[in-house]
């Protein structure tokens, strides 16, 4: 079965910078899962902020995130990360990967509820 675990959280300024990392065991993550990062901001709803593998073969972003953050994939250590740049106060949240089965050649981008495979989370905090 499929874990994962997150590290990489950190308390940083505004226009800081962070690399969380998600290590995946049990299972390998090639072309087999769609793997997302999720957060959740206290008293805010969880929100799915980067896949990847979408349509094109692309990866998606929310618009609250986009141009700032990079998700990538490395096979070779079966991890997943994400690249933070440009902080700001309201990207602190508690920060999740998760995965689903991948079922065909893109990944759709599905409410957070619908991923089966969760990490216990990293806390990203941006205060000056």
């Amino acid at each position: 079965q499929l874990q994962l675990a997150e590290s990489g959280g950190a308390s940083v300024q505004p226009g800081g910078s962070l690399r969380l990392a998600c290590t995946a065991s049990g299972d390998a993550l090639y072309n087999k899962y769609c793997m997302v990062w999720i957060r959740q901001a206290p008293q805010k709803e969880r929100e799915v902020v980067a896949a990847l593998h979408t349509s094109g073969g692309s990866s998606y972003y929310s618009d609250s995130v986009k141009g700032r953050f990079t998700i990538s994939q490395d096979d070779a250590t079966n991890t997943l990360r994400l690249q933070m740049m440009s902080l700001e106060p309201e990207d602190t949240a508690m920060y999740y990967c998760a995965a689903a089965y991948r079922t065909g050649s893109y990944c759709h981008v599905f409410s957070p509820s619908a991923y089966a495979f969760w990490g216990q989370g990293t806390q990203v905090t941006v205060s000056s």
